[in-house]
């Protein structure tokens, strides 16, 4: 089996492949001064309650956004399950030629979620991921990353609101009633919910009108359904893209 993690700046997401099917997932906290032996103690258990045995897992990959964490993951890798991860970075094969002027600075998140898109979806593409940071990845019809765009996500937001004025409230993100707040909650609800759908249909057809083609739009991340349930410009929405980007990028590295 295949033990896949996608480290964000807020959250990791951990998976476990059999084959190409996905057994099980979890989305936890990344905790940035974690260590070896707390992830590893963590995934041990989260595999024991999924009623998985440790020795089933015979590889790992990992794609971080967090450089501080790499030396503690590869080190949960080497001690609780014996095993060197496979890391997503310069050098992996992703078969998808990066057209960026310095590869090097595309996160590794965005390359397996191009990479997911175009094997599930074909070409051109857009992505856009709502983490904590909203990205936004083209991919051309030849399958070959082009670049995009990153917005502050919707989170960030929504903190900034709460944490640089006297009088907002921290609030939870969902979809208002109304458009027209009629309490300050729905107000800064509607201006979250509302503002960062228009943000991405806005973007999305900018991007597409310059990349031509009618690219297909995929949207992922914890909050995709959320907003992207009210788009009319996105046509389908995966949490688990990045989850399946790492298991076909593990497959073209065997």
């Amino acid at each position: 089996m295949l033990l896949a993690l996608d480290v964000g700046n807020t959250n990791t997401v951990v998976g476990v492949f059999e084959g190409k099917e996905l057994r099980m997932h979890w989305r936890l906290s990344t905790r940035r001064d974690g260590t070896g032996d707390e992830y590893g103690m963590l995934i041990r258990n989260l595999l024991h309650l999924a009623e998985l045995e440790v020795d089933q897992i015979s590889a790992i990959i990992i794609a971080s956004v967090v450089p501080p964490l790499q030396s503690s993951l590869e080190e949960m890798a080497h001690r609780y399950f014996r095993i060197v991860p496979l890391i997503v970075g310069l050098g992996i094969k992703t078969g998808m030629p990066i057209l960026y002027d310095s590869p090097r600075e595309v996160g590794a998140d965005r390359i397996v979620n191009a990479v997911a898109a175009f094997e599930a979806y074909g070409g051109p593409a857009i992505v856009v991921d709502f983490g904590t940071a909203t990205t936004f990845d083209a991919v051309s019809a030849k399958g070959e990353y082009l670049g995009g765009v990153i917005a502050p996500g919707i989170g960030i937001a929504a903190e900034a609101l709460f944490e640089r004025t006297a009088k907002l409230p921290r609030i939870d993100i969902a979809k208002p009633n109304t458009v027209v707040g009629k309490t300050t909650v729905a107000s800064m609800q509607s201006g979250l919910f509302f503002g960062y759908l228009g943000l991405v249909e806005g973007i999305v057809t900018r991007m597409r009108e310059e990349m031509g083609g009618d690219p297909i739009v995929i949207g992922t991340g914890g909050l995709a359904h959320l907003i992207l349930a009210e788009s009319s410009i996105v046509k389908h929405v995966d949490p688990l893209l990045t989850l399946t980007g790492l298991r076909i990028i593990y497959e073209r590295n065997l």
